[in-house]
């Protein structure tokens, strides 16, 4: 029986999915995940993508029994934290930081005690300069203020990660090195979402990971 790799998080993971079609992965890493590993290893995985676009870390945590412990994955990976940012920073709506980390601490725990044999990767938040974390007006006051949070959420994913000795892919140094090579613009319009080459850059990362627990 082929071995299932469920995909949790928000738009960044989400990326188009189709709701009508239980196995389309959308036009993001987790299609390139499937690209990959469906080509070494033919027939081993199945892949399912559950990724919401616009969830933060509590929208995640409410529909954990359907879209995650009902599902029973061999393998996940949840990649959440921007959303509970840029909802605060947009629409006073977000999470804060102190909350982000009892939520997701409660999800993991949940997760561990319904689905034990179930490994996992947490994949922390990133943001760049871009039409979408900042403007022309309000810059650059409001990209620090959203890198500054995003940092706090990612270095939480971090701390949970150690905690319970999980896999872990941390996107924002990788991020940051690649816009040496080219401008943020090349990896993502408007800060947060990736284009193309972002999320070969995340399946890359990601299958590094998933190399070390297999």
């Amino acid at each position: 029986m082929a071995k299932r790799i469920l995909f949790q998080g928000d738009s960044i993971t989400d990326c188009d999915r189709r709701r009508s079609d239980y196995y389309h992965l959308g036009l993001g890493y987790p299609h390139l995940i499937k690209a990959s590993l469906g080509f070494e290893c033919p027939g081993e995985y199945e892949f399912i993508n559950r990724g919401v676009s616009g969830d933060r870390i509590v929208d995640l945590y409410a529909r954990i029994k359907m879209d995650f412990i009902n599902l029973k994955p061999d393998y996940a990976s949840i990649y959440i934290g921007v959303n509970d940012t840029w909802h605060e920073i947009n629409d006073d709506n977000g999470v804060d930081t102190a909350k982000f980390e009892k939520i997701y601490t409660m999800l993991i725990e949940e997760i561990k005690e319904a689905c034990p044999e179930t490994k996992l990767i947490l994949i922390t938040p990133f943001v760049l300069e871009g039409s979408g974390s900042c403007n022309t007006e309000e810059k650059p006051t409001k990209y620090n203020t959203f890198r500054e949070d995003v940092a706090q959420k990612a270095a939480v994913v971090k701390r949970i990660a150690e905690k319970f000795d999980l896999a872990l892919v941390e996107l924002q140094p990788a991020f940051d090195e690649a816009c040496k090579m080219a401008p943020a613009s090349y990896w993502t319009g408007d800060g947060v979402h990736p284009g193309e080459c972002g999320h070969e850059l995340i399946k890359r990362l990601w299958l590094e990971a998933f190399e070390k627990i297999k």
